[in-house]
């Protein structure tokens, strides 16, 4: 008889949830003391960028950008924690530092800020993971996932403009990488 599982949808939501209040934290801060922080982004192969790598998904241009990275973060992550609890800190941990690393190795030098390259590798990981175990749940939750959030993947492409594409792009490829990695892997 296989044990109960005490996975639950708020347990499953704290990780998540905690990066978005950290996100929240900072742009409120930011806001109401006008810190602007952006400098504390990913400026690529420069000295001065490396601690983009840890706050940059922190760090938000507006409030248009942080609402869009929030829902997102929510529910893609708390999918992961909830379905894969086995090896969800892992892909979470590889696609917060994974993307920004190639960022911070390959972007084009200028300022990048945000957790879209988090939310790219959340929602290519639960894409992909599906498409390579081709298991009824692993399938059933990489369709919602790409109904849901499939356009994004439009925004791996170069586009004018401060977007961060390779936030975009590099999340992506670190998010199927790991799929690639745990297809084969008991992940809950």
């Amino acid at each position: 008889m296989p044990a109960k599982s005490n996975r639950t949808i708020i347990g499953s939501s704290i990780a998540p949830f905690r990066l978005v209040f950290l996100m929240w934290l900072t742009f409120a801060l930011d806001f109401l003391y006008g810190f602007d922080l952006k400098f504390l982004g990913i400026f690529p192969r420069d000295t001065a960028g490396l601690p983009g790598i840890l706050f940059a998904p922190i760090l938000h241009g507006d409030i248009q950008h942080l609402v869009s990275n929030t829902v997102p973060i929510i529910f893609l992550g708390a999918t992961l924690f909830f379905y894969y609890s086995r090896v969800a800190n892992t892909v979470f941990v590889a696609c917060y530092f994974g993307t920004n690393l190639l960022v911070w190795l390959l972007a084009r030098p200028s300022y990048h800020i945000g957790a879209s390259g988090v939310v790219y590798g959340l929602a290519a990981f639960l894409i992909f993971l599906g498409l390579f175990r081709r298991d009824f749940m692993s399938l059933l939750i990489a369709a919602v996932v790409l109904f849901i959030y499939g356009s994004i993947f439009y925004g791996v492409l170069p586009t004018g403009g401060n977007i961060s594409w390779e936030s975009h792009l590099f999340g992506a490829i670190v998010g199927a990488t790991m799929a690639s990695f745990y297809k084969k892997a008991r992940l809950s």
